[in-house]
């Protein structure tokens, strides 16, 4: 084989080697990024089930109240 061959092959593995290695190395990050959105969603969620509970003490602490100063 002719060098011209040779170097184009080598060549050729290199910018194999490197795209793959470029294309698992952005996967790691996307999964990366994906798993902190899960937990920023995961905490969102769970203030938005605290926020309904603290709605309903409200509703009911002021129905309270306002039964008590109909009996004052």
């Amino acid at each position: 084989m002719s060098d011209a061959v040779i170097v184009a092959v080598i060549s050729g593995l290199c910018t194999l080697a490197g795209s793959w290695a470029g294309i698992r190395q952005f996967n790691k990050l996307v999964d990366f990024r994906l798993i902190q959105l899960e937990k920023k969603v995961d905490k969102h969620n769970h203030l938005v089930e605290r926020m309904v509970a603290v709605e309903g003490d409200t509703k009911n602490a002021l129905r309270r109240l306002d039964e008590l100063e109909d009996k004052i």
